[in-house]
């Protein structure tokens, strides 16, 4: 329960996350068939329109707002990057662009989110070095052969969604790819953000709640999700750049994180935000975003959020890593 305006109510409802439920089951049945089909033809490109159909979709049905500024690269391939909270921002980023995720091979095995994820083109490396070269070559074909664009998390892991962790440059060296006549891979940055739940600010404490990290169960945490309110999530693309134009694959990464973490920390702070670009930056690294306030609301009778103590670990749903150097070698990708 929480207070607004001097009236108590209950911020789950199971009735609403029932009902959801059916609608994502019933969506799922109807769309991924031909998801697969399409895919299974080889059809590339109508299988991309139809995955990214069946999220525009998911969307709608789980009561996402979306608030957009800036627009997707329009040129393909590209790399997208991007902080990472949830599983939601899966949802999120297929609704909007074009492209094939990178995960972990172990979300191919996860039910239900493994057979999405084979269905929708998904890139599947290994975590350990040893693979690092053959899966760099995989992820430049289908960039550079393929066309296809791709989206990372360069966190490595998921978060609390107050905060955006230091971003690991690992695959961001399929970066140095040339695509057509030799020119230069783009890589857009993207910041999502969580920011307002039934209209009110999502403070520090309830952010958690749509946040997928640490040592959660997806099941009861998906349950959670589909009984609670109308989520607004904030999605900034920032202009595209290229390795070109920074000289190394980690001035590259520190641009990302930079003009990441403080869109991020600005509209979790309920500030205004805007898309960066390369001479927008704050010079020095950004600062670690900061927590909104957290809400004067009590949390949910027999609800404890996650605090956002707790170290984000284990459960990331897509991931890159480096070596225990701290800094991977050139051209290496790995899955920490």
């Amino acid at each position: 329960m929480f207070s607004d305006g001097g009236q108590t109510r209950t911020i789950h409802a199971p009735v609403t996350a029932g009902l959801r439920l059916i609608g994502v089951v019933a969506w799922t049945l109807l769309v991924v068939p031909w998801v697969g089909v399409l895919g299974g033809m080889g059809m590339v490109g109508r299988c991309r329109a139809a995955a990214r159909f069946y999220w525009q979709g998911m969307v709608r049905l789980l009561g996402i707002s979306l608030e957009i500024k800036g627009e997707p690269c329009p040129d393909h391939p590209a790399l997208f990057v991007a902080n990472h909270a949830s599983y939601l921002d899966i949802i999120v980023l297929g609704a909007l662009v074009k492209g094939a995720f990178v995960a972990k091979r172990e979300v191919g095995q996860w039910p239900a989110i493994g057979f999405m994820s084979k269905l929708g083109r998904t890139v599947f490396i290994e975590r350990v070095a040893r693979h690092s070269r053959e899966q760099k070559d995989e992820l430049m074909t289908r960039l550079t052969d393929v066309g296809e664009s791709l989206i990372l998390f360069p966190e490595g892991t998921s978060n609390d969604g107050n905060r955006v962790l230091r971003f690991k440059s690992a695959l961001l060296s399929v970066a140095e790819a040339r695509i057509g006549e030799g020119r230069p891979l783009p890589v857009q940055p993207i910041a999502l953000s969580y920011t307002r739940l039934d209209g009110l600010p999502m403070g520090r404490g309830w952010r958690p709640f749509f946040a997928w990290y640490g040592d959660m169960d997806l099941a009861p945490h998906l349950w959670m999700v589909l009984g609670l309110g109308r989520l607004t999530v904030e999605v900034v693309f920032h202009p595209a750049v290229t390795l070109d134009q920074f000289g190394s694959r980690k001035a590259l990464t520190d641009h990302c994180h930079r003009v990441i973490a403080q869109t991020v920390t600005e509209a979790v702070n309920g500030l205004p935000t805007a898309p960066l670009g390369p001479g927008d930056r704050k010079d020095g690294p950004a600062a670690p975003a900061q927590p909104a306030a957290a809400p004067t609301e009590p949390v949910p009778d027999g609800l404890t959020p996650p605090g956002p103590a707790q170290t984000p670990q284990k459960n990331p749903s897509l991931e890159s890593s480096q070596d225990s150097s701290g800094e991977p070698p050139a051209g290496d990708v790995t899955v920490g």
